[in-house]
């Protein structure tokens, strides 16, 4: 049987408060989780090394100034493999996702540990509009950038990776590093044909809770990705398709 370590890594920048609410629930898990503090402010750093000071379990980096959360999941993604471990189950810090979903991500990936074990958002009503709306477009180009309607959500951050797959992509050049990775790298793990595992999960949008997308800078990054993408696709595209014919042959309708 593969040898199966998680460890858990939550990128955070500016939800010291929030990240401290959830942590009890992560903790009941007993699997270490790696924190990377984005460059948060004093008050939000103060937060975070308290709570590091308090649990053993937790272990936290930090990076002096904001340099993205794809830059914070990567450098979690890192140290996850320095220390040993196999498998890294992202989850965002600011109290979105479900900690209760946990054991399911974990079940899948060892069940399947060449797998990402990808959390498909169910939303309610807490969900803003402008939000919904972005997120389609965003499904749109990715089933256009993998010929593909496989992947149903690609922005849901709450994610179980197998690190062997995971790693070598950190160093694609262009590969984005803030709002734009969490889809940029699903894509690409999906061109390696990772193979790739669904979990329905349930996330909110807290009345209380601070978004860090940047309207106009982060939508210009989206845009440069899809371009990026898009143009890797045309030159997959006879990889792809065969791909698209060999799963058609197996019965898959994906």
């Amino acid at each position: 049987m593969t040898d199966f370590k998680p460890v858990m890594i939550v990128p955070i920048y500016m939800h010291g408060s929030a990240f401290a609410r959830m942590l009890p629930g992560l903790l009941l898990f007993g699997l270490p989780v790696i924190v990377v503090d984005d460059g948060s402010d004093s008050d939000n750093a103060e937060v975070l090394e308290a709570l590091d000071a308090k649990h053993d379990q937790l272990h936290l980096m930090r990076h002096q100034r904001n340099r993205g959360k794809g830059a914070a999941v990567a450098t979690a993604l890192k140290k996850a493999q320095a220390m040993g471990f196999t498998h890294a189950l992202q989850i965002d810090g600011d109290g979105q996702h479900d900690v209760d979903d946990i054991p399911a991500f974990l079940s899948a990936a060892r069940d399947d540990p060449n797998a990402l074990i990808l959390g498909v958002p169910e939303f309610d009503s807490s969900m803003p509009a402008s939000r919904r709306i972005g997120r389609y477009l965003t499904h749109f180009w990715i089933w256009i950038e993998t010929l593909s309607l496989e992947i149903s959500d690609s922005m849901c951050g709450y994610r179980c990776y197998p690190l062997k797959s995971v790693l070598p992509l950190l160093d694609v050049r262009w590969l984005g590093r803030r709002m734009d990775f969490d889809s940029e790298i699903l894509v690409r793990m999906y061109w390696k044909k990772t193979p790739l595992v669904r979990i329905p999960t349930r996330v909110i949008y807290p009345e209380s809770g601070r978004s860090n997308f940047k309207m106009f800078s982060d939508n210009v990054l989206i845009t440069a990705m899809h371009i990026r993408l898009v143009a890797g696709m045309l030159v997959r595209s006879p990889m792809l398709i065969l791909n698209r014919l060999a799963n058609y042959r197996d019965g898959s309708t994906n």
